[in-house]
């Protein structure tokens, strides 16, 4: 278990390495703030609201896309309602904050329910 984690992380990390390196290339520069903003936030969002516990688990690719999907109207639909960028951030958090209470809901009532 131990190597495939490890695997992962250096698989992860190569790729991160190559797609910067690709990106300065395409764009012959770099913003200090490449890749900052709200990409970490939707990311983990898309994860959790689609399923995958932030205690450790199992999810499915197919329901993070789902909640990709989710994340991505909750933006679209404040963008069109004209809402600030800063509310964008609080909205989208309380949906990432919801998920993860009711995953750590859902987790300890199957734990009480093993023993």
């Amino acid at each position: 278990m131990t190597r495939i984690r490890v695997a992962a992380f250096v698989i992860s990390s190569s790729l991160a390495a190559i797609s910067g390196i690709l990106a300065t290339s395409r764009l012959s520069s770099v913003t200090p703030d490449a890749g900052a903003g709200n990409t970490l936030l939707y990311a983990v969002g898309a994860a959790v609201i689609g399923g995958t516990s932030l205690f450790g688990g199992r999810g499915r690719a197919r329901d993070a896309v789902l909640g990709g999907l989710v994340i991505a109207i909750i933006a679209n639909g404040l963008g069109l309602l004209g809402v600030a960028a800063y509310l964008n951030f609080v909205i989208t958090g309380g949906v990432l904050l919801l998920a993860a209470s009711v995953d750590a809901l859902a987790r300890r009532r199957s734990a009480s329910v093993r023993r």
